[in-house]
């Protein structure tokens, strides 16, 4: 499998805009400045596209991982805030937040959390997003 995503970026960082589109066209924006670096608001940026991705990613792993444990998952919702900004001398994304909330009857918290916590590892966007720090917070509801 091979998925793919293009970007073009025209002119200067600060006053140059750019436009991103995946493969299948679901995600069609353009990106700037301003919606990286500041208050713009229409458009995306790469930061939100990878906290979309990790998210999806992982609510998807732990799904399969509950189910294939024997529960039955009624949802699983996750948000994913990128921690992103200057880090010396230059930007980096710092840290990955995740917070997830399952409904999964039948589940202790303990046994969901531990689920989660090998979802954290073992989601293949974890697994790119690596070198940069992850954290988890994993709950029912």
């Amino acid at each position: 499998m091979i998925r793919s995503a293009n970007a073009e970026w025209n002119g200067t960082l600060k006053e140059g805009t750019g436009h991103m589109k995946t493969g299948t066209g679901a995600v069609d924006q353009p990106f700037s400045f301003k919606t990286r670096m500041g208050d713009g608001n229409v458009g995306t940026n790469p930061e939100e596209l990878i906290a979309a991705a990790h998210a999806g990613c992982f609510s998807m792993q732990l799904s399969a991982m509950l189910e294939h444990a024997g529960h039955t998952v009624d949802s699983v919702q996750t948000s994913a805030k990128v921690h992103f900004g200057p880090v010396d001398g230059g930007f980096a994304i710092s840290r990955i937040e995740l917070t997830t909330e399952g409904k999964v009857p039948g589940i202790s918290a303990e046994q969901f959390q531990s689920l989660a916590n090998e979802a954290k590892v073992s989601c293949p966007v974890s697994k790119a997003l690596s070198a940069t720090e992850i954290t988890l917070s994993a709950s029912l509801v």
